[in-house]
């Protein structure tokens, strides 16, 4: 089996325009989130949300033409911006490499061409798209093997990860640009999870997101794009790539229960955790932190806590677990890939990013969650949980190199 390797990162986010940013904001501990400013409030319960501001745009100019920003979407720029950084950071010489060989994948539940978009109308076809990130990202650098986006809820850019490291081990790419992008501070999207009781109703920005708490009401929606590259350890070696860490394991799976609420007690989630860990051969015990999905609702944060429990025995109370929702928000189809690079980030530096806003513990949520402060760990390997809305489950495993 072809050994996968992480080669490039890029991300856009409330609390950092680049990779770099991103991470050393979220090791801080800083908060991104505040009153939504991107449309008006009245008649939304939910008043918060971790928005991205217009300082990305000159992240994106640097990598795309104007012509090319024209025609896509506020979300579309953000992935747009993260796919530039990704591929430069990547080192690629698209004069020597086979092209042909190189895919894209781009979770994307939608553009968001509404509200404020739909006063430039212009390129509107184009805008309305869902495929137009992986599109535009094959056709700036001749990427020519498979490119697509895909939707499966908040669970959509680790899919894309896993579907691109299948793509590597069964021989039809040697790189695939995998991510995801999330632009939903609309009206329609506001509403539509409020009407689902799933966003927090507290309109205090440093309150509002407050994962494994006792007093969590919810999640807060988070905008931002990111993008992780992976290739073959034969193709990074031949080049001189710098190599990151492994995508070592991954997992793709069904709770097929609800389309709302995690699959009772966690045992979905659990299946998703074992079946990533027997994907890359490694066993409970060789896991040194786990990025959660970690939501701050009531069912999942409870449910996910009873699956690492289930998974990893006696030593889940020695593992640190944190979600970095707390700090970008919930970003939807952006959050595998964002939480990827968080993965990525711990192993390379020893820092296990918090979990901010952890006040009042929950009796019944007991793991070590890296409240509010950073801590050092040794991380030689890491997983992240992704689950999404219709039960579409997808759980990452990044192993030193």
């Amino acid at each position: 089996m072809k050994k996968v390797v992480i080669t490039g990162i890029g991300a856009v986010t409330a609390i950092g325009n680049t990779a770099e940013e991103y991470w050393n904001a979220l090791a801080a501990g800083k908060c991104g989130m505040r009153t939504i400013t991107r449309i008006p409030l009245d008649d939304h319960d939910t008043t918060v949300a971790a928005e991205v501001d217009e300082s990305f745009e000159a992240e994106a100019s640097k990598y795309w033409k104007k012509r090319q920003l024209n025609a896509a979407t506020t979300t579309t720029r953000m992935g747009m911006a993260s796919a530039g950084e990704a591929v430069a950071d990547c080192g690629i010489d698209t004069e020597s490499y086979d092209l042909s060989r190189v895919g894209v994948i781009y979770g994307v539940i939608d553009n968001s061409y509404e509200d404020y978009e739909l006063e430039k109308p212009l390129n509107i076809t184009l805008k309305k798209m869902p495929n137009e990130l992986p599109a535009l990202v094959s056709i700036k650098y001749g990427f020519g093997g498979p490119a697509f986006n895909l939707s499966t809820a908040c669970a959509s850019s680790a899919y894309a990860l896993a579907l691109g490291k299948q793509f590597i081990e069964n021989g039809t790419c040697d790189m695939v640009v995998c991510g995801g992008v999330s632009n939903t501070v609309t009206h329609l999207v506001i509403s539509g999870f409020n009407q689902l009781l799933a966003m927090s109703v507290n309109p205090d920005p440093d309150t509002a997101a407050r994962p494994f708490t006792k007093n969590r009401d919810g999640f807060i929606m988070g905008e931002g794009g990111g993008t992780v590259i992976i290739e073959s350890e034969e193709s990074a070696k031949a080049r001189g790539a710098k190599i990151y860490c492994e995508l070592a394991g991954a997992s793709m799976c069904s709770e097929a229960h609800n389309l709302t609420a995690p699959k009772t007690d966690g045992t979905g989630m659990a299946r998703s955790m074992r079946m990533a860990l027997e994907n890359a051969g490694m066993s409970p015990d060789d896991i040194d932190y786990i990025n959660a999905h970690g939501t701050s609702t009531g069912l999942n944060d409870l449910y996910e806590t009873m699956a690492i429990k289930e998974v990893f025995g006696s030593r889940a109370a020695d593992i640190p677990v944190s979600s970095v929702k707390a700090s970008i928000g919930h970003t939807l189809a952006a959050g595998g890939a964002l939480e990827a690079i968080a993965c990525i980030k711990a192993m390379e530096t020893g820092t296990v990013p918090p979990t901010i806003h952890y006040d009042e513990p929950d009796p019944e949520l007991d793991l070590n969650y890296v409240p509010n402060k950073a801590q050092q760990h040794t991380v030689n390997a890491a997983i992240s949980n992704s689950f999404g809305f219709g039960g579409h489950n997808a759980t990452l495993v990044f192993r030193k190199y």
